[in-house]
C-alpha cells in the first residue's frame, strides 16, 4: 500500500495513476469521504494527460488517524508532506469541501507550489462552532451511524437520492467506513478554520465551482472565495455537495478543461 510518513509520524495513504512525466493534478477528499470519491475522475484526468495523485486525508480511507483535534494547517501540512515525498516541485490541484479547504490553506503557506487550483463546494470559513461541536460529540459517543442519514441529505438532492440509489449508497457506506476519531479530528479543523482574510494573497489560477442546491458548503460561501481571489472563475452546477458524484460529467467538462488549459 503506498504511503508517506509525514513530519508528525502519520502515514498518509496515496494512489498515483497515469504517466509519471505527466503534469501533476492532486485530488483531495471531502469530510467522510476517502480517495475513492474521485473514482469519477481520475480515468478522465489520465486521459487528459495528467499524472493523478490522490490521496486519503487523515482520518479518512486508510490513512492514520491519530486522536485529535486536528488543524486546517496541519491538513496543509499533509499535502505538502506528500508532494515533498513524491518530488512534485508544482502541481494541479483539485479539492471537494474539506480538501479544497486544505488546497486554499497551502496555496496561501505555498504559493509556489499550486499551477491551478479548482475549489468545489468549499468554504472559507464554517460557522456556527456549536454544529461542529455537536457534531464531534455525536460521533465520539455513537458512532459514523449517528449522523450518517442527515449528512447525506445534504451531500445530494432529493431527486439524485431517488434516481441513482447506487452512487448514493456507496458513498453512504464510505461515510460509514470513516474512522470516527479521525472524522471528529477534521471536524475541528473545520470548525477553527477562517481563511476569508488571506484569500487575497492566493496567488495560483483558481476555478470555483458551487452547488445551486448545497445546504452545507452554499453558493454564496463560494461566490465569496470567487470574490477575493484574484482573478478567479466562478461556476455553478445543478446540484447540491458532492458534485463530482451527482454531475459528473458537467463537473469534469468545467473542472478538468480549466486544469487542463483554463478553458472551459
Amino acid at each position: 500500500m503506498p504511503e508517506v510518513t509525514v513530519s508528525d509520524g502519520a502515514k498518509i495513504h496515496y494512489k498515483t495513476e497515469g504517466r509519471e512525466a505527466g503534469p501533476p493534478l492532486v485530488f483531495s477528499n471531502s469530510l467522510g469521504t476517502s480517495l475513492a470519491m474521485w473514482d469519477g475522475q481520475a480515468a478522465e484526468a489520465v486521459g487528459h494527460g495528467f499524472r493523478v495523485i490522490r490521496y486519503d486525508t487523515r482520518g479518512h480511507g486508510k490513512s492514520d488517524a491519530p486522536k485529535g483535534p486536528y488543524t486546517l494547517a496541519r491538513l496543509s501540512d499533509d499535502l505538502i508532506d506528500l508532494l515533498d515525498a513524491l518530488e512534485i516541485e508544482a502541481t494541479a490541484f483539485c479539492g471537494i469541501s474539506m480538501g479544497g479547504m486544505t488546497g486554499m490553506h497551502a496555496a496561501k503557506k505555498h504559493p509556489r507550489r499550486f499551477s491551478r487550483l479548482a475549489l468545489c463546494n468549499t468554504a472559507a470559513h464554517m460557522a456556527p462552532r456549536e454544529l461542529w461541536e455537536q457534531r464531534i460529540e455525536a460521533v465520539s459517543k455513537r458512532g459514523m451511524a449517528a449522523v450518517a442519514d442527515g449528512v447525506v441529505e445534504r451531500w445530494f438532492t432529493s431527486d439524485f437520492r431517488s434516481r441513482q440509489p447506487q452512487p448514493v449508497k456507496r458513498i453512504r457506506e464510505m461515510l460509514l467506513s470513516t474512522n470516527p476519531d479521525g472524522y471528529a479530528g477534521c471536524c475541528a479543523a473545520i470548525r477553527d478554520m477562517d481563511e476569508r482574510d488571506f484569500l487575497g494573497t492566493i496567488e495560483a489560477s483558481a476555478l470555483v465551482v458551487v452547488g445551486a442546491h448545497d445546504p452545507a458548503t452554499t453558493p454564496e460561501k463560494g461566490k465569496y472565495i470567487a470574490e477575493h481571489i484574484p482573478g478567479a472563475r466562478l461556476e455553478t452546477l445543478d446540484c447540491a455537495h458532492l458534485s463530482n458524484v451527482e454531475r459528473p460529467e458537467d463537473f469534469n467538462r468545467i473542472v478538468l478543461g480549466f486544469l487542463t488549459n483554463g478553458a472551459p
